[in-house]
C-alpha cells in the first residue's frame, strides 16, 4: 500500500517501503538503539529473499492519510528502557511526519533484546 495526496502539481504516492526506510533510519539516530530486527523468524527469512532490507524491523500500516508504524529493536544494556522507547517514538513521529507531510497515529516500540 501507499500514502497518496495531491496539491496544486499533482498527486503524489508514497509506499510504505519508502516510509519504513525512513523510520528505520530515524530510529538508528535514537541514543541507546543498536539495532532494528525482525520479530519473527518468518519475517527474517522473508527478508533474506528480498533484494532490499532497508526498512527490516520496520512494519507501516497506511490507512487514509493515516500512518501506523511498529518498530522491533534491541537496545544498549544500561539504559533506562522507558526513555528510550519514547525518545525512539518521537524521533520517528517527527521524521516520517516532516517527510511524507501525513500524520503519523500510531508509532509502536517492541524490544526484542539488549546487546552488552
Amino acid at each position: 500500500m501507499s500514502v497518496n495526496t495531491s496539491n496544486v502539481y499533482g498527486k503524489i504516492s508514497i509506499s510504505d517501503s519508502a516510509i519504513a526506510k525512513v523510520a528505520k533510519s530515524a530510529a538508528l539516530e535514537c541514543y541507546g538503539i543498536v539495532d532494528t530486527v525482525s520479530r519473527r523468524l518468518s519475517d527474517s527469512l522473508s527478508e533474506l529473499l528480498k533484494k532490499q532490507t532497508d526498512g527490516k524491523g520496520v512494519k507501516v500500516v497506511t490507512s487514509g492519510d493515516r500512518i501506523y508504524i511498529t518498530v522491533n529493536v534491541i537496545i544498549k544494556y544500561g539504559v533506562s528502557i522507558n526513555a528510550v522507547a519514547e525518545s525512539l517514538k518521537e524521533g520517528v513521529k517527527y521524521k516520517v511526519e516532516k517527510f511524507t507531510g501525513m500524520i503519523v497515529d500510531t508509532v509502536d516500540v517492541n524490544i526484542i533484546g539488549v546487546k552488552l
